[in-house]
């Protein structure tokens, strides 16, 4: 089965995501901009609102969701997971409700998915260009028995670079943001990296950009950062290698 790879910074199109609650994309409003599914939950709905003024038309596809240690998103076609209606047509100021049905539910840890919505544009006029432009939408499905994340981090020298690693072998995911580092009152920026998210099973990296002597194996840095789980403070070892 194909696997769709989608840089974090970049899927394909266009991604944005608003702290309002809606995701918003060329006259188009989406809610909500994340699900979580509780455990026994086999269903849920997407609402897309048509704000332009023409109609428009949409594809809606599910994947499976996975993570590089590079950041990357992978998806693969979801079996398990439904979208109706996969195709629809919404007039202007109209409203679309998407039902998102589960056949399966999620066994041990959190299952990850996402739904594509590519809105299809009409055809362009002789010279015109039309952009067709793409929501990601995260879903998480809880299975029945309790789940929580665990990160676990070091700071890896590797050919002369630096990486921030989380490996995360908890058995829900983990969002985060602020990342930052400082070593004796001195700050180390991290890579910026626009998924916040790290997976159960999942071991991520972030490139430090420090400027100077790196540090040696065995120093301790300080680690800060805003996760779901509550505020993320603690010492962090530089280790060689992989």
């Amino acid at each position: 089965m194909p696997i769709l790879r989608l840089r974090a910074v970049a899927i394909v199109t266009l991604c944005m995501f608003l702290a309002t609650g809606g995701a918003h994309a060329q006259g188009l409003t989406v809610l909500p901009v994340a699900i979580q599914m509780a455990a026994g939950q086999m269903a849920a709905t997407l609402t897309v609102r048509n704000e332009g003024d023409s109609e428009t038309s949409l594809q809606v596809r599910p994947f499976v969701w996975s993570q590089t240690p590079q950041g990357d998103d992978e998806l693969k076609p979801a079996t398990e997971l439904m979208a109706s209606p996969p195709l629809a047509t919404i007039p202007a100021g109209a409203t679309q409700v998407v039902r998102l049905v589960l056949r399966r539910p999620a066994e041990a840890r959190e299952a990850s998915y996402r739904i594509l919505l590519d809105q299809i544009p009409p055809p362009a006029a002789p010279g015109t260009v039309r952009i067709a432009l793409r929501l990601s939408i995260p879903i998480f499905v809880e299975p029945s028995t309790r789940i929580a994340p665990h990160l676990q981090w070091r700071v890896q020298s590797e050919g002369g670079q630096l990486y921030l690693v989380a490996a995360n072998d908890g058995s829900r995911h983990e969002k985060l943001r602020d990342i930052a580092l400082a070593s004796a009152g001195h700050g180390a920026k991290v890579e910026a990296n626009l998924s916040p998210y790290i997976l159960p099973g999942v071991t991520r990296r972030w490139r430090i950009l420090a400027s100077g002597a790196q540090p040696a194996p065995g120093t301790v840095l300080r680690l800060s950062a805003t996760a779901d789980a509550g505020p993320v403070d603690q010492s962090v070892t530089v280790v060689a290698g992989p």
